[in-house]
């Protein structure tokens, strides 16, 4: 039986890591069975991590999905194809000590670990809606800052037109990335003015505790008008370029995934539309919101292009 009403594996899953499920699921089954979905934070948790984070003007007033399916149905592919392997296997991630390195085209390279990060600005509780290409969405109360509060840091150079976001690869803790069917590490990219956009968020929690491990954790993105695959996890690395980076899917599957990757229900999947979505959770669809919701935000980024063919 299928979880929560999403539609079939086969329909979600890019063919070819459909076709290698049951070989990974055998090599990764026995490590599965030692870990179970996280509970619900503790008030401890709570109170030492997010109990004095402001609350964000920019947060949608919809109901937050349960804290069960924001923690136990995840996109981590470096984890397996299956939305419940992060859940079961990313226990194994290693996230202390942890650092990004910073650099490329600025003035001021830096190298921070994850302290670092958490002492550049007061946590936010920004409550985003996230819509992933697969069909289905959530409401997440997430915790971080704006990422430009990051890149102001380092001083990027008039020619850095695009930033380049890369993610961890654990190869002795990622059971994903032992498969070569994508090109490992994780890589995603913002055009500057995306990636300095206030909504744009660096998050480093949710649900008023420290970031999950199969959420992206100690570090993540959220652009929350884009779909969710934008939203790089385990970030190791940041650079500033001049042309646009390449990045994993859409150098895996280019007819299927685009760079800008915008919430745009007009432009249909190769194998599904995007008209509608299901949140989890809920048994019955709902209309998809042009750029999820945030056109009043981010529409002006876009003036001009033609979002059919930039998708």
């Amino acid at each position: 039986m299928r979880k929560y009403n999403e539609p079939p594996g086969s329909e979600i899953t890019p063919p070819e890591l459909h076709a290698r499920r049951r070989e990974f699921l055998k090599t990764s089954i026995g490590v599965g069975l030692l870990a179970a979905v996280p509970s619900a934070p503790t008030f401890a948790a709570a109170f030492q991590f997010g109990a004095d984070a402001k609350k964000s003007p920019f947060s949608t007033v919809e109901e937050t999905t349960p804290y069960k399916h924001v923690t136990g149905y995840n996109n981590f592919t470096e984890f397996g194809p299956d939305k419940d392997d992060p859940a079961r296997l990313a226990h194994r991630l290693i996230t202390r000590p942890w650092q990004i390195e910073i650099g490329g085209l600025v003035n001021k390279p830096v190298t921070l670990g994850i302290e670092d990060i958490l002492k550049l600005a007061p946590l936010e509780e920004r409550i985003y809606r996230l819509r992933c290409v697969e069909g289905w969405s959530m409401v997440i109360p997430w915790l971080g800052f704006p990422l430009d509060v990051l890149l102001r840091k380092v001083e990027p150079l008039g020619s850095a037109k695009y930033v380049e976001f890369i993610s961890a690869v654990q190869s002795e803790n990622m059971p994903g990335v032992q498969y070569h069917y994508l090109d490992w590490p994780y890589t995603e990219g913002l055009r500057l003015d995306e990636a300095r956009h206030p909504l744009t968020l660096l998050a480093l929690g949710l649900y008023g505790e420290v970031l999950p491990k199969q959420n992206g954790a100690p570090v993540r993105l959220v652009v929350p008008w884009k779909y969710g695959f934008k939203s790089a996890k385990s970030i190791v690395a940041i650079r500033f370029v001049e042309n646009e980076p390449r990045t994993l899917w859409n150098k895996t599957q280019p007819d299927e995934y685009g760079f800008y990757a915008n919430v745009n229900p007009t432009v249909s999947h190769p194998r599904w539309s995007q008209a509608r979505e299901r949140r989890i959770g809920d048994f019955f669809k709902r209309d998809t919101l042009m750029f999820n919701g945030y056109a009043e935000q981010v529409a002006s980024l876009y003036t001009g292009m033609d979002l059919r063919r930039s998708y």
